[in-house]
């Protein structure tokens, strides 16, 4: 059974999978895409997941990505998480080759990222305004 770090439960659902890569906020980068989830309670314990495809190598391959990141979890969300929100990793192919201190260097920028991102209404509502209407405008006398 896979371990959370401290102060973190982890994702075992699939269900909160696919909530967190349909509603949440998206941030990407070279070494790990990140999806935040806030599921509006405060009072729960922030949750992470991790998810590494067959797209992305072998299953040596996938378990060392997964080691990894679990590392960087465990040094980089425990002091940035946020209570009631979920965290889904998804491991691009140069987590194997990154030097260990850019994982959690680029993780806790994009949980910054995230979390900036949380408080703006999504960006697919930021359409423009509907204009109403232009009020008459009053004659113009010169142009007759």
């Amino acid at each position: 059974m896979p371990r959370a770090a401290a102060g973190l439960e982890t994702l075992r659902r699939r269900a909160d999978f696919v909530a967190a890569t349909r509603d949440a906020v998206k941030i990407g980068g070279p070494l790990i895409g990140l999806q935040v989830l806030d599921r509006g309670d405060p009072a729960a314990t922030p949750r992470v997941g991790l998810t590494v495809t067959k797209r992305v190598g072998g299953s040596v391959e996938r378990s060392r990505m997964k080691r990894r990141l679990r590392a960087a979890v465990a040094l980089a969300l425990p002091g940035a998480a946020r209570s009631g929100c979920d965290y889904v990793l998804v491991a691009r192919r140069a987590v194997l080759d990154a030097k260990f201190d850019r994982i959690v260097r680029d993780l806790g920028e994009a949980v910054r990222r995230a979390h900036g991102r949380l408080g703006r209404a999504p960006r697919r509502d930021d359409a423009a305004p509907e204009r109403s209407p232009a009020p008459d405008s009053p004659p113009n006398d010169r142009l007759a």
